[in-house]
């Protein structure tokens, strides 16, 4: 829906269905309630994710002209995509399954694109559309810096692929689609500093000349085009984790000309692990809590010093739990952005409440999209009804967004 401060939703990856039949099912038994109780009598907007099998299911037959009808029967539209996890995300073992196909295969690409022509058909007339991917591969998979500098190399061409393939849809349709590249930790490009590192020296050099070739376009427009169609996603609980200053990559950002695409509002957990034993060990049994095997929980210590430590999951970290120079734990697990505490543990929610505030001081995106999906993994006491744990999140948003003070740390209102 739109909001004083861009399009607001929640992404569709909460829901269940690898086909097509399977995730509209879902859609059509909760969208309509929640645009009811959200947005009554304006259209409502719908961050919609697509498995590759869902995207090639709903090119078939009259799929696509089924869906464009009943989201007009049900005032609705979509305006972003997760085009992140290309397969299985639920009632699987993802980890980091969730980076395959990665940007150096053509499988990406095709998938990419099949998501872009089908956000132009959906896409309302005057409006962005924009794509939200991985930061191109997993680091662990590269056993040394040659072979991640070739991963980079080859990821960078394909993402210019897609980058070629928005112009010219922007050119036949007049509609304009970025792809909306998210680091976090464990990518190939894990933060800020390393998404405009990449951005600046890689694919704005790589990318002018790659298009000047293909498109015969001068120098300055092919940076513009690349600028267009090529943004961050601001994934707050992954910048969180990595205890970014959150001002300073927004200046960094505008310096560099890097448009971000879209703010994806979530919230990771975090701790103080305190030095003597068993209040330590209290709280680490409250991240065991969160242990659970379906997705990636990457981890960043803060240790004394200030330095970071990085772990790949939260078993891991788990290991490492003895480490006494540690200071401050934070782990990639999605968890509801209404709450800020759990017990002995807490949520980043406070860097939500910041980057909505810098929003709305000064919008820096058109799109705003909630996205918790690790409903089914949490622990059995934090587990609510979907359609009730859906209003709480936006709820919480539109008053962070509506209030000049702090949104309250948990927030009962609309349950």
């Amino acid at each position: 829906m739109k909001t004083a401060f861009g399009h607001l939703t929640y992404c569709t990856n909460i829901h269940t269905g690898e086909r097509w039949t399977d995730h509209f099912a879902q859609l059509e038994n909760v969208i309509p309630k929640i645009k009811e109780n959200l947005a009554p009598h304006e259209p409502f907007g719908i961050g919609l994710r697509l498995s590759n099998q869902a995207s090639l299911d709903l090119m078939q037959d009259d799929n696509l002209a089924s869906f464009q009808h009943w989201l007009l029967e049900q005032d609705c539209y979509v305006f972003t995509m997760n085009g992140f996890p290309y397969g299985g995300f639920h009632h699987t073992v993802v980890k980091d399954a969730v980076h395959q196909p990665d940007w150096t295969s053509n499988e990406r690409v095709a998938y990419t694109m099949r998501l872009a022509h089908l956000l132009a058909e959906l896409l309302p007339d005057g409006m962005e559309g924009g794509i939200s991917t991985s930061p191109l591969s997993y680091r662990h998979w590269f056993a040394d810096e040659s072979s991640k500098q070739q991963a980079i190399a080859a990821a960078t061409a394909n993402v210019m692929q897609v980058a070629k393939g928005l112009l010219e849809i922007k050119t036949a349709t007049g509609k304009l689609i970025h792809l909306d590249i998210e680091p976090e930790p464990g990518g190939l490009l894990e933060n800020g500093t390393e998404f405009i590192n990449w951005f600046t020296r890689e694919l704005i050099p790589r990318g002018t000349i790659y298009l000047q070739q293909e498109l015969q376009l001068d120098e300055a427009s092919a940076v513009s085009t690349i600028r267009e169609h090529v943004t961050l996603c601001y994934d707050v609980c992954h910048f969180a984790i990595g205890f970014e200053n959150i001002g300073a990559t927004m200046v960094q950002l505008r310096n560099s000309g890097i448009r971000v695409g879209k703010i994806q509002i979530s919230a990771a957990l975090r701790a103080i692990l305190p030095g003597e034993a068993a209040e330590r060990a209290a709280v680490l049994k409250g991240f065991r809590a969160f242990n659970e095997p379906t997705y990636l929980h990457q981890v960043i210590g803060r240790q004394e010093n200030g330095s970071l430590i990085q772990y790949n999951d939260l078993d891991v970290a788990l290991e490492d739990a003895g480490n006494e120079l540690i200071k401050e734990w934070r782990a990639h697990f999605h968890v509801p952005v209404f709450m800020k505490d759990y017990g002995l543990l807490q949520s980043t929610q406070p860097d939500i409440v910041e980057v909505l505030n810098l929003q709305k001081t000064a919008p820096f995106t058109t799109h705003l999209e909630v996205e918790t999906y690790t409903w089914d993994v949490l622990p059995e006491d934090l587990k609510l009804p979907q359609q009730a744990s859906i209003l709480r999140e936006m709820n919480w948003v539109l008053h962070t967004l509506n209030n000049d003070a702090t949104a309250p740390a948990n927030n009962q209102e609309n349950a």
